[in-house]
């Protein structure tokens, strides 16, 4: 990785002043539980309780069933509402138990992008196993939406084959970054064999509301407002950059939610400021402007 390359002007399309980046998390359906042969559950959701014990939570999965039952839907329609294009990481096995996101995705004309074939940890895989299931995702998220993902998301941890084992199988972009606000490319992983990082922004992303109860939809907004209109301003005075936007169906797509992404939406798409756009438009615009 070469920080010196988060220094290289940007310029939008449209002369927009800032890129804007919604990332849809998709993980229901793909959780640990011991139904699936992992040795323990996930950690239970709004509670932040952990237990370790090697049963199955059946209360816990209903509640990450909520997000494709409930919260999708909420989200699929302002997607469509403000007419934006998002880019949905996805883990693969939750489109092979939920066809129904990927048929989603697919009306959508929205992008998937690898977020590991399940949501699980890969930091512990050994080099084959991790290929593998680099792979597998591919594979399948291709099969679910027609479309083969050329980005990737890992959860939280990767390894130190990761990045180069994502340009062996092919990818043109990697998401695990949050070193910046632009695009730049990693010439070192792999000499001659450059990818795009695309980096990943946590300070707006909804699933501080489930961390941290005090953090509110209200907050949430204020937060992601203004951030945006901070880029805004930076792109105005010469220095475009690009903002992510995460959301996860379960958390967002919860009653008392939903409207911050509302009106989210409604003062970034009336702002007249904002390409909003997929992570793979955005890298394939990054490598026009700066070939590699």
């Amino acid at each position: 990785m070469q920080p010196a390359m988060q220094q290289e002007r940007m310029h939008w399309p449209g002369g927009a002043a800032v890129a804007l980046s919604i990332v849809v998390n998709v993980e229901e359906g793909s959780e640990m539980t011991v139904a699936r042969g992992d040795r323990g559950m996930e950690p239970v959701d709004e509670l932040g309780v952990f237990v370790k014990a090697p049963i199955r939570n059946h209360s816990n999965e209903s509640n990450y069933l909520y997000g494709i039952k409930a919260g999708a839907p909420r989200v699929v329609d302002l997607l469509e509402t403000y007419r934006v294009r998002a880019s949905w990481t996805v883990a693969a096995m939750s489109l092979e138990t939920h066809p129904e996101i990927a048929a989603a995705i697919r009306a959508l004309g929205h992008e998937p992008v690898a977020h590991g074939w399940r949501w699980v940890h890969q930091f512990r895989m050994d080099e084959a196993t991790e290929r593998a299931f680099i792979r597998r995702a591919a594979d399948s998220i291709e099969a679910t939406t027609g479309t083969r993902p050329v980005g990737w998301l890992s959860r939280y941890l990767l390894t130190d084959n990761t990045r180069r084992l994502l340009i062996e199988e092919g990818y043109q972009y990697h998401m695990d970054d949050y070193s910046g606000d632009i695009p730049f490319w990693d010439r070192e992983t792999v000499p001659g064999r450059p990818i795009v990082i695309l980096p990943y922004q946590l300070d707006t992303n909804d699933m501080k509301m489930w961390t941290d109860p005090a953090y509110t939809p209200d907050a949430w907004l204020h937060y992601a407002v203004r951030s945006f209109d901070q880029l805004v301003r930076e792109g105005e005075a010469g220095c475009p950059k690009m903002m992510s936007l995460g959301l996860h169906l379960r958390i967002i797509g919860r009653p008392g939610r939903i409207w911050a992404l509302r009106e989210f939406l409604q003062h970034v798409t009336g702002s007249g400021a904002a390409w909003i756009a997929t992570r793979r438009e955005i890298a394939d615009h990054f490598r026009s402007l700066h070939p590699a």
